[in-house]
């Protein structure tokens, strides 16, 4: 087993208030709950999910940990939506799916990958479904980003 690093860089987040939710926000999904919350109206919002990578003998790469969801061969890990109020319980109502098997295999080694994300999707609204290339794409991390 390996670790390696997702390091989500967000920009362009839909605001606190959005169609019918308010007091939005954004976080990783840790099992079914909530993590690294990041409100809606932030100028950025920065995740950084831990994933176990693991790549027996002629076989694909796998991937675990707490983030990690779905069946072997198309793991994913989430970035979920939901309405926070002040002193409230998160809601979730959507979720943004991305797929481990669309990391390059050449960078399963390079310890922390990221990727920058814009979060509000051409309707105004909070990223959801699957994210795939080419809307997303993996690089080695920068060393004025790991600092």
């Amino acid at each position: 087993m390996a670790l390696l690093t997702l390091r989500i860089l967000g920009r362009d987040l839909p605001g606190t208030d959005c169609g019918g939710f308010r007091h939005v926000h954004v976080g990783t999904q840790r099992g079914g709950e909530p993590d690294q919350l990041v409100s809606g109206d932030a100028a950025r919002a920065v995740f950084e999910i831990p994933v176990e990578t693991a790549t027996a003998r002629e076989e694909a790469p796998d991937f675990r940990g707490p983030y990690v969801q779905g069946r072997r061969g198309a793991r994913f890990v989430c970035l979920t939506w939901g309405e926070l109020p002040p002193g409230g319980v998160f809601t979730m109502f959507r979720r943004a799916k991305i797929f481990l098997a669309d990391v390059p295999g050449e960078l399963l080694g390079a310890g922390t990958v990221e990727t920058t994300l814009g979060l509000t999707d051409a309707a105004g609204m909070p990223l959801c479904a699957a994210v795939r290339p080419p809307v997303i794409t993996w690089t080695p991390a920068t060393a004025s980003r790991t600092a």
